[in-house]
């Protein structure tokens, strides 16, 4: 097994069995849960909504090309450059030469998960340019030297004091500082920032085609400042966020916010299709567009997988997942977790060595139920599983447990011989140890289904 899957198995068992951790972000996400009930109600036929979205996503995955090509003129008609990058390293290396020729001392970052797959604030520092993260929530995780938890709210696995003595710690904020206090607190120390940026570099929740425009959607006006002040605005975007238009938005903002936060719309939803123009006092004198691969080929190559490149980002999937409501997100050990995750990461990394994450799910469904593009995430999960045993990423002990199986669950006799105790014995050899010291293992009863049924039949006839 490779060190990324002991590093999961090792930091999920501790996680499941902190029930401090649990009992945290069960309430966290409970909150979200108990919002997104409410914000559906402005839809009068979800369903329907739904339904569309999910067609048109879907169909702009398949043409992707087409749309790209489109976006690609559009943009540079308005002013913008684009860059193709194929992998991260790529995307970081075309980073640090605009960097290179600027030299800012350092840039000003949105919230973006995927800055978080190139691993870009390491690649920066490096640099000696410092990155500062903007949205609070990524701001509280970058002063703990930490990745973030969650898609959509990257400190949800941190309580309030968590942050009050982070920032006693780190700023000498008085102890036990409130939420207000410490927001207060950040405002005042990133709006210098912002001002004197010379460098912005933000992700992208749409990419629309007929325009040529980024569209960004955040609650805390962060993204907004990072592209407007600085002289050079970088967008960092997956392939996979086109739209073919801007009249779609009116469908995609609503199912977004209400999915990912509860609310009818996000506070600040900006549509931004180039630099500054010359009758325009404000914006950037320069915007580039990375449009980045690093993997999303493959997933769009893989027939029944391509399906999750409609995805939004809207979270909805981690917060209904009861694996990730265990584990966390950190146990991933990915940018993308929960469900989504689970399915992506195998093709967008080393497939042997992130395989393990589409397993780690109970198949209940409801990642699919909730989806606002409907897709199928447990059902991609299956067919993930399936690309792995026709990979054969298995070893010897599983081939021949399978094998075992196979044979006793294929025959009734098999199933009925054995005495419960026997049967209970060869539970606990074969599976104790993957079952986990923290959970007991189920134990058959003293009588099988053959015979309860039997005696129900009989008392029946009676």
């Amino acid at each position: 097994m490779s060190e990324i899957y002991n590093k999961f198995k090792h930091d999920s068992a501790i996680k499941a069995a902190d029930k401090e951790h649990r009992s945290r972000i069960g309430y966290n996400i409970d909150q979200y849960n108990r919002a997104v009930v409410v914000g559906k109600q402005q839809f009068a036929n979800l369903e329907l909504a739904k339904q569309r979205a999910a067609y048109i996503k879907h169909k702009a995955i398949n043409d992707l090309e087409k749309h790209l090509s489109d976006f690609e003129t559009n943009f540079q008609h308005n002013g913008g450059k684009v860059i193709w990058a194929t992998d991260a390293r790529q995307a970081v290396t075309e980073i640090e030469k605009i960097l290179q020729n600027i030299r800012p001392a350092y840039v000003v970052k949105s919230k973006s998960m995927i800055s978080e797959e190139l691993e870009l604030n390491e690649s920066l520092t490096k640099l000696g340019i410092e990155p500062i993260e903007t949205d609070l929530g990524e701001y509280i995780v970058q002063q703990a030297d930490e990745k973030p938890y969650h898609i959509v709210t990257p400190a949800m696995h941190k309580s309030k004091e968590d942050v009050a003595e982070l920032f006693h710690r780190k700023f000498q904020l008085k102890p036990h500082s409130t939420p207000a206090e410490i927001a207060a607190f950040v405002r005042e120390k990133l709006r210098d920032r912002f001002y004197n940026a010379k460098v912005g570099i933000t992700g992208a929740n749409f990419l629309l085609a007929d325009t040529g425009s980024v569209c960004l959607t955040e609650n805390e006006g962060n993204s907004m400042m990072s592209m407007a002040f600085p002289d050079v605005h970088i967008v960092v975007a997956g392939i996979e966020r086109i739209l073919p238009s801007i009249q779609h938005l009116e469908l995609f903002w609503p199912l977004l916010s209400t999915f990912g936060t509860g609310q009818k719309v996000t506070v600040y939803n900006s549509i931004v299709s180039g630099p500054r123009q010359e009758d325009e006092i404000d914006g950037p004198r320069e915007m580039i567009v990375i449009l980045l691969d690093n993997g999303r080929s493959k997933v769009l190559a893989a027939k029944h997988q391509r399906r999750a490149l409609s995805c939004i980002k809207c979270g909805a999937c981690l917060n209904v997942c009861p694996v990730y409501k265990t584990i966390g997100g950190h146990t991933y050990n990915a940018p993308y977790t929960g469900p989504i995750g689970a399915v992506i990461m195998p093709w967008m990394r080393n497939f042997k060595d992130y395989m393990h994450l589409s397993y780690a799910s109970t198949l209940c469904g409801a990642c699919t139920e909730v989806c606002p593009v409907n897709i199928n995430l447990h059902e991609l999960l299956l067919y993930n599983r399936n690309a792995d045993v026709e990979q054969k990423n298995y070893g010897f002990g599983e081939s021949a447990l399978m094998f075992g199986l196979r044979h006793v669950l294929g025959k009734r006799k098999w199933m009925d011989t054995p005495d419960y105790s026997l049967k209970n014995k060869a539970m606990s050899v074969l599976f104790s140890k993957s079952w986990g010291k923290t959970r007991k293992l189920p134990e058959f009863s003293e009588r099988n289904f053959k015979q309860l049924w039997e005696e129900r039949i009989e008392g029946k006839t009676r």
